[in-house]
């Protein structure tokens, strides 16, 4: 059985991972982008070791922050992990959208050494050319990057068609809460230590790609360089994980066959007894 756990950032996906890989006597495998990086631990809300109750976690730790680690590498890892561990229950979680739908369907990516940059072309011509891929692309003019990674896909780059017979869990709850569990969180991660996190690694790590992408790296980086304040600073991490948050509702409801369950935040075991019952329901 593999069962994947989802929604969006700080509403409890960790914490039922465990619940079920404890009572289905399974294995874990992380699908969140941040997370599969070493050291990156406070920000990204990293499971601690003596969390994990013994049960064998996977993509975790497991690249250098000055190393790059892309959705084509999470696609094979998982992939692997998968088919290895055949004979085993799996639980995915993550908030990461597109690692699971790349790693659980049937998607196909360019060869690296077949990507171009475009760089001698305007945001125009390049707009140009994603239309004559397919006149459909919804894909801003001005969002150069995102243009770029379309180009460069296979033209039927992915389908609807899944590799894998899975079970999709999605935590959800009131926007109000669930904003407030992020600001707290945030609260939390700087009292924890997180500037200091951020300042160690960007001084061993200085040209480290994911210190300038990832939500609260980015926003302390710039903080540690004196371009705003702390006030600003945590504000900035609060906004833009509330915003990381819609953006992860909108993925999963439109991408995912997802059972959703809303989180009783003051008895969380009984919103793991209403994901227990609905999966022993589907395999009765």
């Amino acid at each position: 059985m593999i069962i994947a756990v989802v929604g969006p950032t700080g509403v409890g996906k960790t914490k039922l991972s465990i619940a079920l890989a404890k009572k289905y006597d399974g294995i874990i495998i992380n699908c969140d982008a941040v997370q599969v990086y070493k050291e990156l631990n406070i920000g990204s809300a990293k499971i601690k070791e003596e969390e994990k109750e013994g049960i064998p976690h996977f993509l975790l730790d497991i690249v250098s922050p000055n190393e790059q680690y892309t959705v084509y590498d999470y696609q094979k890892d998982i992939r692997n992990i998968i088919n290895n561990n055949s004979h085993k229950n799996i639980i995915i979680v993550g908030g990461t959208g597109l690692y699971l739908k790349a790693g659980l369907y049937d998607y196909q990516f360019s060869k690296e050494d077949s990507k171009e940059n475009f760089e001698n072309l305007s945001n125009d011509e390049i707009y140009a050319l994603a239309l004559q891929k397919d006149a459909n692309c919804k894909i801003h003019p001005n969002n150069r990057q995102r243009l770029i990674r379309f180009l460069n896909r296979e033209k039927n780059c992915t389908n609807s068609e899944p590799l894998y017979d899975v079970l999709y869990i999605g935590l959800t709850t009131d926007r109000e809460v669930l904003y407030q569990k992020i600001n707290e969180r945030v609260d939390e991660m700087i009292k924890s230590g997180l500037i200091e996190e951020v300042n160690y690694l960007d001084q061993k790590y200085p040209h480290a790609k994911i210190l300038e992408n990832a939500i609260g790296y980015k926003e302390i980086k710039k903080y540690i360089q004196k371009q705003v304040s702390l006030e600003e600073t945590i504000n900035d991490i609060k906004k833009n994980s509330r915003h990381y948050a819609k953006r992860q509702y909108t993925f999963f409801k439109n991408q995912l066959p997802i059972t959703w369950f809303n989180v009783d935040y003051d008895n969380f075991d009984h919103t793991i007894a209403e994901v227990l019952n609905y999966l022993n329901k589907k395999n009765s």
